[in-house]
């Protein structure tokens, strides 16, 4: 069973950055789609930053600009650089692995907090 640890969540202030890391227990290879998912208080997870194993990205237009989505294949990590962080940016950021052969299957880290408050 694939394994995803998130971490690098916490407390920040508006106009501050933050990177957060999703760490899997395979090779990153293995996965098509790698994404980032934030969850609001009260409103329903939504992708904010993915990547194919190909490296073609794509970003959610509320934060185009300021968040980047990466990977380190050595260290099967996917990280999400958070610059220019929002009040709005706040809630629990997942991490998201998808498999599409041969059935799409995801995988879904724990979540790590996100507060973006003076």
């Amino acid at each position: 069973q694939v394994q995803l640890v998130e971490s690098g969540g916490g407390l920040v202030q508006p106009g501050g950055s933050q990177r957060l890391s999703c760490v899997a227990s395979e090779s990153i290879f293995s996965f098509n789609h790698m994404g980032w998912y934030h969850q609001a208080p009260g409103k329903q997870r939504e992708l904010v930053a993915g990547i194919t194993n190909g490296g073609i990205t794509n970003y959610a237009d509320s934060v185009k600009g300021r968040f980047t989505i990466s990977t380190d294949n050595a260290k099967n990590t996917v990280y999400l650089q958070m610059n220019s962080l929002k009040p709005d940016d706040t809630g629990v950021y997942y991490c998201k692995f998808s498999r599409w052969f041969p059935t799409t299957y995801d995988y879904w880290g724990q979540g790590t907090q996100v507060t973006v408050s003076s």
